[in-house]
């Protein structure tokens, strides 16, 4: 792999080269995602010298000497681990009654094809997608199994389980690659002509070569909404949940639309076990989709994978589709976690919500009030304000089409057996009333349903787990015996209100009186 220097905006870039074309190279740059990968001219490339043609500098090369006492090879390797061209030795001669030996060392299936599977999906098969009246750049690779004659007249075909020799068949992770290889877009040229655009349509997500067959398909599809039952609804928010053993067709092309997207996603036309959960929101004609999450229907997780469309992220509907995934954990009576590896977008939503789950409970916790007392009402101004005063127009669409009905409040019965309130007369007839809380970890995240796990690495991060102090109880406990004292960390309130301005927590995205599971 040859590693260059990319000039960007009066800036160098480390990265790796991983394809070439005419006057342009496909790089990876060092260090970061996948879908900042690009084409760039090569006249912003710059070649790095050579660790031995640097003056001063000696040539670094390792030598890797074979076992073999009768015939000693000497590989020469260069800063990258590759061989280094000059190094070739003569192989010594195999031995004529083995016939193993001359057949040469056997070659692990499973490790080849894994290498064999990174190196097709190195960089996107189509530069960008035309969804609906969006033209979207692609972040990652999609094995879309179009060849230059399918998908006639705007039709896209549910191809059968493919088959590739010496790949096994029973495993999922073989399944995900060899459809990986199935990808009709791997030779397809990324040229000015548009070859490397692809074309989808945004009711069904069946997808297209050319503009003339989505058109002519676009004014044919009758499709208003997803198919599959409604399981949340608020105002102009619609959550559909899809059976991937039904709906076959809908979530193969919907499970390939969304790996423009997502890289870890690894299957793709084997859905019968997955739920998918489509998040629309409402026009006058029919629903368009924001995002979507899927999940196994018989494990724990909650969550498989998740994508918000890039013309609707960083408006909250990321975390409205997490929580309601908790939601159908905490109806079952579960723990929900989403699955593993998590991307870094992915962990960056997670963190944010079990950071905000976990605030928005210390705060109901370690309040003296409770938390259904009546509040004195505001004084109404409507009436002094000036004639001037115009007000805004709500529209029917995005967060604006949501009702305004209050949403109902945590579990209340986890904070009355753990709460203890305290209070301390004061010399002027007054009393200072404290809330003090003593539970373990497990206590919280059983309160907010979240893993344990997942609630201690929320706590770190945030930094609420910095204020230890030794235990009264186990040092009094502990006397001749160190092993019996431990830790206590503390949270106050001050604590909690720090880090929920640091994170800007705010209420939750989801009602759940809207549920309809």
């Amino acid at each position: 792999m040859t590693t260059v220097h990319i000039t960007k905006n009066n800036l160098s870039h480390e990265a790796h080269v991983l394809e070439e074309r005419a006057g342009e190279i496909y790089v990876h740059y060092v260090g970061t995602d996948k879908r900042l990968d690009e084409w760039v001219p090569a006249a912003a490339v710059t070649t790095p010298p050579t660790p031995a043609s640097r003056p001063g500098s000696p040539a670094r090369k390792r030598r890797r000497v074979s076992t073999r006492a009768e015939s000693p090879i000497v590989i020469e390797l260069d800063d990258d681990g590759e061989i280094m061209e000059d190094s070739a030795a003569p192989t010594p001669p195999a031995p004529a009654d083995d016939a193993a030996a001359a057949a040469g060392p056997a070659v692990d299936t499973e490790e080849f094809d894994i290498a064999h599977h990174r190196q097709i999906t190195a960089r996107r098969n189509f530069d960008k997608v035309n969804f609906g009246h969006w033209q979207i750049k692609t972040w990652y690779f999609s094995p879309y199994p179009l060849a230059e004659t399918e998908g006639g007249e705007g039709e896209s075909v549910a191809l059968p389980e493919p088959r590739i020799p010496g790949v096994a068949r029973a495993t999922g992770r073989s399944h995900g690659r060899t459809s990986d290889l199935l990808a009709g877009g791997l030779g397809r040229a990324h040229d000015a002509g548009g070859a490397g655009v692809l074309w989808v349509c945004d009711r069904c997500f069946k997808y297209m070569l050319d503009g003339t067959s989505w058109e002519a398909h676009t004014k044919r599809c009758t499709r208003k909404h997803p198919p599959g039952r409604k399981v949340y609804q608020r105002g102009a928010h619609t959550i559909w949940e899809v059976d991937g053993a039904k709906e076959k067709l809908y979530c193969q092309n919907l499970s390939l639309f969304g790996k423009l997207f997502i890289d870890i996603k690894t299957l793709f036309f084997d859905c019968d076990n997955f739920l998918f959960y489509i998040f629309t929101d409402a026009e006058p004609q029919r629903d368009h989709v924001l995002g979507f999450f899927s999940k196994v229907s018989y494990d724990d997780y909650n969550l498989a994978c998740i994508i918000v469309l890039p013309p609707y992220q960083r408006q909250g509907y990321g975390m409205l589709m997490i929580e309601f995934s908790y939601e159908i954990s905490r109806r079952s009576g579960r723990v929900g976690t989403p699955e593993r590896p998590l991307s870094d977008l992915g962990l960056r939503s997670y963190l944010a919500y079990w950071v905000s789950t976990l605030i928005r409970f210390f705060r109901r916790l370690l309040t003296v009030l409770p938390p259904d007392l009546p509040k004195i009402p505001a004084l109404d101004t409507s009436a002094f304000a000036p004639l001037s005063a115009t007000k805004r127009r709500r529209s029917a669409k995005g967060w604006d089409g949501e009702s305004t009905s209050p949403a109902p409040g945590d579990d209340t019965a986890a904070l009355a057996t753990l709460r203890r309130v305290e209070s301390a007369p004061n010399a002027d007839g007054s009393a200072t009333t404290h809330v003090v809380v003593r539970c373990a970890l497990a206590d919280v995240a059983r309160a907010t349903h979240l893993r344990v796990e997942d609630a201690a690495f929320a706590l770190n991060e945030c930094g609420l787990l910095i204020r230890r102090v030794k235990s009264e109880e186990d040092v009094g406990e502990g006397e001749g015996d160190e092993g019996s004292v431990g830790d206590m960390v503390v949270i106050s309130r001050e604590m909690v209100e720090a880090v929920a301005k640091k994170r800007v927590v705010k209420r939750m995205c989801m009602e759940r009186a809207r549920v309809l599971l």
